[in-house]
């Protein structure tokens, strides 16, 4: 007998049971066939998550290899990360986080309707990532300290992740960052037929009090002070891709889910989903959490500068606006695509404007009914002036590109826009700042007078060495350099580089052709950059359809400009395009 199981397409996502009853001669037996597992379905066309576009199903679907975007908006870095969602047990795993995350919404699981549609779905899935009070799956660090757990960015996928929290009781993995938490949801989603992808906000506002604006505040010496909010350097969410049905979409479209609890001024939460449409055209009553998320890309920066008698002054400088670059790995490509686009209009055009307003009267309900003058008046009064106001301009130009263990180079380029001479005294330093925007240790100072005549441009070479920054960096390979003037001058003026220290390249050369079930060797290499012993050496390996688990390798402690090469052995035992990655850590970082 051949039998044939056809799901309608609002059928509840999981796994059943199928019995067979038969009834002979009076007797009734009961005999189980198996189970089988019931998905969403990006291939049916009645299904919300459908998706037309056969090569976008198979990035956002059948992928289970990605690319991270981190660093800064100036030097935007990439790691690659395994999704592994199709690795055995993931599928198990990401059902039980449905069951354990059931109560959620609903109380109880008792009645499964919600597990049909995709926006309960994610709204769960989006809340067991990191929100939930016991049985979150990672947990992000407090105040920057993970001793009691693995370093953040030491992971290189999804599955060892997936794969320890079930294996520990549903305890939550210490710990995590955006990036994993993402891209932990990212492989949970793609796993139940949601097409899904991972994106990058660069220049990110974390703000409790003011939801469109975000101050950083400086001393005198150019040091940033810790304050209420955070100027996050990168921000990274998820997208899922289907129609909503509670809006009335009759077509599937990206909907925006933030799994990182953000501090909201009403406590700390997860954000989404919310059409990514709403976000771009100010409609904030539209979705969940449209607020929020329009917040994190429309932001305005203000720069102060707090000095000894306690008062605040604004600087003269040019700021970066928030949001102003959303990207996410490309269809078929190793390279990223810029979708900033989908998020807001171009900066300053009538439609961005008409959508700033339209949030603007929703997030501040005293402006309901102002006048879109009123509300343009009351922006201009909240930013800083231009560095050109003040007849001088400035920035800070990278000389070099550094790796760990190199020097800092920089040009400081200053123009006197005015016919008369200029003297300026300023302050400047440098200081580790995490991505979170928290800043760290202020390592380097000093102060330059510079005078120059009516129209005149001047070049003046800065550098900072690594036995400067070395002992500073960590984990956090983010720098800021910040040049201030002196308040007795005049008008203050400021300006910033936020500068990326790249890490030291492992490289991996295999030496055999991989084969299914036939041993494959390949041999791993670093080299210690720096001019000092590198200590608690390790290497880890990872590689979905090539390593069951990943690989730790411990290599001791490594000389200045000693190369470690280790040759390693492992045996693929699934068909299809693999990635092996190799991440080296040390007490450095």
């Amino acid at each position: 007998i051949s039998i044939s199981v056809f799901p309608p397409s609002n059928a509840c996502i999981g796994r059943y049971i199928l019995n067979m009853q038969i009834t002979s001669c009076g007797h009734t037996y009961q005999r189980c066939l198996g189970d089988f597992y019931v998905l969403f379905n990006p291939w049916c066309a009645d299904d919300p998550v459908y998706m037309d576009n056969q090569a976008h199903r198979e990035e956002y679907v059948l992928n289970e290899h990605g690319i991270l975007y981190e660093g800064v908006h100036k030097h935007i870095t990439s790691r690659p990360w395994h999704f592994g969602q199709f690795e055995d047990g993931i599928l198990d795993i990401c059902l039980k986080i449905l069951d354990m995350g059931a109560s959620y919404h609903h109380g109880s699981d008792r009645d499964n309707c919600w597990r049909n549609d995709p926006v309960h779905v994610s709204m769960v899935v989006n809340h067991m990532i990191s929100s939930h009070t016991t049985n979150s799956i990672m947990k992000i660090p407090e105040n920057n300290d993970y001793l009691k757990g693995t370093k953040p960015f030491s992971w290189n996928g999804s599955v060892p992740i997936l794969q320890q929290w079930y294996n520990g009781r549903c305890r939550p993995v210490r710990y995590g960052y955006c990036g994993s938490l993402a891209s932990v949801m990212c492989t949970v989603m793609r796993c139940l037929g949601i097409p899904s992808r991972v994106v990058t906000n660069f220049c990110f506002p974390c703000s409790i009090e003011n939801p469109l604006g975000i101050n950083e505040i400086f001393d005198c010496t150019g040091k940033n002070l810790c304050g209420k909010d955070k100027l996050w350097r990168y921000h990274c969410w998820n997208e899922s891709w289907m129609a909503r049905r509670d809006l009335n979409q009759c077509c599937g479209d990206w909907q925006c889910l933030d799994p990182t609890p953000l501090e909201t001024g009403r406590g700390s939460s997860c954000s989404g989903p919310t059409w990514v449409r709403s976000i771009r055209e100010g409609e904030l009553d539209l979705d969940y959490d449209g607020h929020h998320m329009f917040s994190r890309v429309n932001s305005n920066y203000v720069g102060w500068l707090s000095q000894n008698n306690g008062k605040k002054t604004k600087f003269f400088c040019d700021t970066w606006p928030c949001g102003q670059h959303l990207i996410t790995k490309s269809v078929g490509s190793e390279q990223f695509e810029d979708i900033t686009g989908a998020y807001k209009y171009e900066l300053g055009s009538v439609k961005n404007k008409e959508a700033y307003y339209r949030a603007y009267r929703r997030i501040h309900p005293g402006y309901c009914n102002a006048s879109n003058c009123h509300i343009e008046r009351e922006l201009s009064s909240l930013k800083n002036p231009f560095l050109s106001d003040s007849g001088i301009n400035m920035r800070l130009k990278m000389a070099n590109c550094p790796m760990y263990g190199e020097d800092v180079q920089l040009h400081w380029l200053l123009e006197n826009l005015r016919n008369e001479n200029k003297n300026l005294k300023f302050n400047l330093c440098a200081q580790i700042i995490t991505y979170s925007g928290c800043p760290m240790d202020q390592f380097w100072k000093d102060s330059v007078n510079v005078t120059l005549g009516p129209r005149e441009v001047k070049k003046i070479p800065l550098c900072i060495s690594y036995s400067q920054y070395g002992p500073y960096l960590c984990d956090h390979n983010i720098m800021k350099v910040v040049a201030v003037s002196d308040p007795e001058c005049g008008e203050v003026l400021m300006v910033s580089r936020d500068i990326v220290i790249n890490r030291p390249p492992v490289i991996v050369k295999l030496l055999s052709q991989p084969r299914l079930k036939v041993p494959c060797t390949a041999e791993i290499s670093f080299c210690n950059p720096v001019q000092e012993d590198m200590k608690n050496c390790v290497m880890t390996l990872e590689g979905c359809g090539l390593f069951k688990e990943p690989m730790t390798i411990d290599l001791g402690t490594l000389a200045s400009n000693q190369q470690a090469r280790t040759i390693v052995e492992f045996t693929p035992y699934r068909l299809g395009s693999h990635r092996l990655l190799a991440n080296f850590g040390c007490h450095k970082f």
